[in-house]
């Protein structure tokens, strides 16, 4: 069954446009400035605004809330929503809010270990997984009921998402682990961000030999490097991070107070290249704590304007 959604960012993909995503982290703290000013540099070269959901496992406003104050600014945000920290009965009850403010877009996610955030004795939830989050958006949205089989009142019209990893060991798994997400109903894909070129698009030719970019919108996803400090520790300390030594080297290569420039360069070029990439449908640009290159960034690789959907 096909379900079409008030989703501006699935009315965008689904026309056979490139749909442009960006995020916000917000603030560790109840100041709603901090996520209005990010959204306000981006909010004209974007389809949508992920809000993270209290990423690394650190304490944050809340994304739903944050999402909504979004909504109040006439912008469309994406909730993203881990496992980790609430179980089914929760994870319903936050859907239904969503659903009651108009949030259109969900990313279905586990969420990073306790252990790596603020507060590390703190119990991982995990009552259902992230595929099982999906499917229960999906059968919450198509079939207007709980998982316990009761009926809604007023289905939730979510565009359904979750996050990939074309670069996580093993290799061998990564496109059979998407085709069990497209399965569970994911409709829509961000990856982790692209710095090795070649192994993305091997892994996006096995995505497309078993069809699978003709069941999910892929966004590739970019980080632009603010230096090659960044760039060595992405690479020796973030888990299922690969950026080859060409980019270190790379930004080795240019003076201290211009590698930031090279690593705006980079990102454009690499967008540049992605877009020949059969079953790229979109970018997911994650200027962590640097919105203000966004507008830069989607200017540049020609993808503005966006286009205006009714």
């Amino acid at each position: 069954m096909i379900v079409k959604t008030p989703s501006k960012l699935e009315k965008i993909l689904s026309e056979g446009h490139y749909g442009v995503t960006s995020e916000c982290g917000p603030p560790r703290g109840s100041n709603p400035e901090h996520i209005i000013k990010k959204a306000e540099l981006i909010k004209d070269h974007v389809d949508a605004i992920n809000i993270t959901d209290n990423q690394t496992s650190m304490t944050r406003l809340c994304s739903l809330a944050a999402c909504i104050r979004l909504k109040l600014m006439g912008l469309e945000p994406v909730l993203q929503m881990v496992t980790r920290d609430r179980n089914r009965i929760a994870l319903q009850s936050d859907i239904l809010g969503a659903a009651s403010f108009d949030i259109y877009n969900i990313l279905c996610l586990s969420g990073d270990h306790n252990s790596f955030g603020d507060c590390p004795q703190g119990q991982n939830v995990h009552d259902i997984d992230s595929m099982q989050l999906a499917q229960m958006v999906r059968l919450m949205r198509d079939e207007g009921k709980f998982l316990s089989g009761d009926e809604l009142d007023g289905k939730p019209q979510m565009f359904v998402g979750a996050a990939a990893n074309p670069f996580a060991d093993p290799f061998e798994i990564r496109v059979p682990r998407l085709a069990k997400k497209v399965a569970a109903g994911v409709e829509f894909i961000q990856t982790q961000c692209i710095y090795n070129l070649d192994k993305f698009e091997k892994w996006m030719k096995g995505v497309v030999d078993r069809g699978l970019h003709e069941k999910c919108y892929i966004l590739a996803g970019l980080t632009p490097m603010k230096s090659v400090g960044m760039a060595k520790y992405m690479q020796k300390r973030v888990p299922g991070m690969d950026v080859p030594d060409e980019i270190i080297t790379r930004l080795q290569g240019v003076e201290k107070g211009k590698q930031a420039d090279e690593g705006i360069k980079i990102c454009i070029e690499s967008i540049q290249r992605l877009k020949e990439v059969e079953g790229v449908k979109g970018f997911h640009i994650m200027a962590i704590e640097w919105e203000e290159k966004v507008p830069e960034i989607v200017e540049a690789a020609g993808l503005y304007p966006r286009p205006k959907i009714d």
